[in-house]
């Protein structure tokens, strides 16, 4: 793609779609080129390749899928975003087997059209920066479609050369301890120790003389003095993954640490000095354990000098993608000479489904998958019921300000999708099976 503005070709029988198509994208700083028909869009992206094609699904001559998969061919790479009045699961999956990389339900609003365009674009510069970096053999720098994990990514970075204590926020499994090890990595500190202890597996008796270590003759069996994870960290990084676990009485000593750079081991009395930087992780909220006196609050804000919130992925489907390829694609999934192949169907499950343990549990999926399969394919029934059965988030959804008109045909479409029949569909929606078919008739739903 071009560091200038990027270049959006729009390709739509309807000259008012095109007109207001053009007006939002060029509002958003996007270079907009226009085509009236599949035939001309191709011509036009032969001329010039875009960034990104938006093309309707029905059209006089060649229809969407026809010029999406004529795209695939001509210009591979190229993000395409279908264009659909007619937005069901079976559309949608449709147009992801031809090559579309997402779809768009009409009517939209203009915050939608941004949306998704925006999303899609981030989405192929993430994967191009991916395949740039395997091609160099280099370890990928860590990215996102996401704005609010990629100005999670640059803060990190901006602090990395620093010797700042940060303090990492995020629910269990976002990428807590990738992202401190990336800190870790890109700090004067990268070639120096970085050990990590994870307070919350480590049970509270245990947990002192694992971080400080202990004198000889500390407790029965203490034969011999033990380093702990500080003085195994040197000068290193010292990652302590689930902060908010700490006891009141370790809380305190674990001030001194940060605060007079000290530590005592366990039956010594002798304070040993530490030069290690620390960074910190929890899913808790500190805040709220200050206020309830289960955390310090000299503590917290010791810890509080920089912090880096990480967004559960339900928050950042963008990247799911790009990151059940990257998943799969490492070398440790049952020993596979090939990576599966993930079809369109799990593709719109994966995406849709909630992720309450987050990366960890998406990752957890996929191995499940890959052990269970017998082809080269991940189809959803692979997948935990759970996952299979979640219904496809629709450009829409990612609105604030659509209309009321547009959430209720999008409500109507996604409930007759998933069911046999209409009287079914009217029985889940709560109307007369005669009112269903009048509302499908005006939304011009199939």
């Amino acid at each position: 793609m071009t560091t200038s503005k990027p270049h959006v070709l729009v390709i739509d029988d309807e000259e008012a779609i095109r007109r207001t198509l053009r007006l939002c994208l060029e509002s958003a700083n996007y270079s907009v080129q226009v085509a009236a028909s599949g035939e001309a869009g191709l011509a036009v992206a032969r001329k010039q390749p875009p960034d990104l094609v938006l093309v309707d699904l029905r059209l006089g001559g060649m229809d969407g899928l026809q010029v999406t998969r004529a795209l695939a061919q001509e210009a591979p790479g190229v993000p395409v975003i279908v264009m659909t009045a007619y937005a069901t699961i079976d559309n949608a999956v449709e147009a992801m087997r031809a090559g579309a990389s997402d779809y768009l339900a009409k009517p939209f609003t203009p915050a939608a059209v941004k949306h998704v365009v925006s999303r899609v674009l981030d989405a192929a510069r993430m994967r191009q920066e991916l395949d740039e970096a395997r091609r160099h053999q280099q370890r990928p720098a860590l990215t996102s479609a996401s704005p609010a994990v990629r100005e999670a990514y640059t803060l990190a970075e901006r602090v990395a050369a620093s010797d700042a204590t940060v303090l990492i926020l995020g629910e269990t499994g976002t990428g807590k301890s990738i992202l401190a090890r990336h800190i870790h990595q890109h700090s004067p500190r990268a070639a120096r120790p970085f050990v990590t202890v994870n307070c919350a597996t480590i049970s509270a008796n245990l947990i002192e003389n694992e971080l400080f270590g202990h004198a000889k003759g500390a407790f029965t069996g203490a034969d011999q003095p033990r380093a702990g994870y500080v003085e195994a960290a040197k000068n290193g990084t010292l990652f302590v993954d689930e902060v908010g676990d700490l006891s009141k009485e370790l809380q305190g000593k674990f001030l001194r640490l940060l605060e007079e750079r000290e530590y005592v081991r366990v039956g010594d009395t002798e304070p040993r000095r530490s030069d290690a930087r620390i960074v910190a992780a929890t899913h808790r909220d500190l805040k709220s354990a200050v206020a309830s006196g289960s955390f310090r609050d000299d503590l917290f804000y010791r810890l509080n000098v920089v912090t880096i919130r990480l967004p559960p992925l339900r928050e950042r489907r963008e990247d799911i993608p790009v990151l059940v390829h990257t998943l799969l694609e490492q070398p440790a999934r049952s020993g596979r000479a090939a990576p599966l192949s993930v079809s369109p169907e799990a593709l719109l499950a994966l995406t849709a489904y909630a992720w309450p343990g987050n990366i960890r549990e998406l990752s957890n999926v996929l191995e499940r998958a890959t052990l269970l399969a017998n082809g080269e394919l991940l189809s959803p029934d692979l997948l935990p019921e759970e996952v299979r059965t979640c219904s496809p988030p629709t450009a829409s959804d990612d609105s604030n300000d659509e209309t009321l008109e547009a959430a209720e045909r999008r409500h109507i479409a996604r409930v007759v999708a998933h069911h046999p029949t209409l009287d079914a569909a009217a029985k889940a929606l709560g109307i007369d099976p005669s009112t269903l078919y009048r509302k499908r008739e005006r939304f011009g739903l199939r």
